[in-house]
């Protein structure tokens, strides 16, 4: 893997150093400013109304989840009980574009995202939107993520279906009633979109690279807090996907 270095410029020199010296000792393949302060978690209550979407008689749905470094999003996702996969990749660009280095870019307009299979029966849209709005990342953050800077880094789901994309506008004004965050919410709804699998290397990150600084710091504490405001959702082993896919 290489390492990128586009990312190491703040939060100070040590940890600066700290960072690179991980990455090569560790592997970080993340082009990454610095490292994170730590991740923090909002409560946030449940979705009512049409935003809490529970899709009867459907066995299978799937929806797009945006929101930065896709390691933690597939990480808490790959936790969640009646998630059957969850699939690191690239949307809001074409096909040509969908690699990393050039998705790193920020120039190709594709986002770091997640394709969530699921089925609703076990696990409904509300709650992967509880989850997704909580634990998984900071919907206030426009074009970024904790370390993370650019648009490919944005806030975002990306939903075929229309009664998904009414639910997450629901629970988006829901959330902004309700005052959750001190800031407003700037998550981006969106349908219509192909969505391109990751190069097998990024899939499955977190579980394969607990040892990396930027994993421990920025992505595990997701699943922890995921464990403990999510008891009834999280399963222990997460459901991994194949890392065979071909480098683009």
């Amino acid at each position: 893997m290489k390492i990128a270095v586009d990312k190491l410029v703040a939060g100070g020199i040590a940890v600066a150093i700290a960072v690179l010296t991980a990455s090569v000792v560790l592997g970080l393949d993340r082009p990454a400013h610095a490292a994170a302060a730590g991740t923090t978690t909002v409560a946030v209550p449940a979705p009512t109304g049409i935003a809490d979407l529970r899709q009867p008689g459907v066995k299978r749905a799937q929806v797009v989840f945006a929101g930065g470094c896709f390691w933690g999003v597939q990480g808490v996702f790959q936790h969640i009980k009646g998630v059957d996969n969850a699939l690191s990749g690239y949307i809001g660009g074409s096909a040509a574009n969908a690699t990393y280095p050039r998705v790193g870019s920020g120039s190709t307009g594709h986002a770091e995202a997640v394709q969530v299979t699921y089925d609703p029966s076990q696990v409904s849209y509300g709650q992967l939107m509880q989850v997704f709005f909580s634990v998984a990342h900071d919907p206030t953050q426009l074009n970024r993520q904790g370390p993370d800077r650019g648009t490919q880094y944005r806030s975002a789901v990306y939903a075929d279906d229309a009664a998904q994309r009414g639910a997450t506008r629901a629970y988006i004004a829901q959330l902004q009633q309700a005052k959750t965050y001190a800031a407003p919410v700037v998550t981006q709804v969106e349908g219509g979109k192909p969505f391109f699998a990751a190069e097998g290397y990024h899939q499955n990150y977190l579980t394969l690279h607990p040892e990396s600084l930027y994993i421990r710091i920025n992505d595990l504490p997701k699943v922890v807090a995921l464990k403990q405001q999510f008891p009834a959702l999280y399963r222990e082993q997460p459901r991994l996907v194949s890392t065979t896919i071909s480098a683009r």
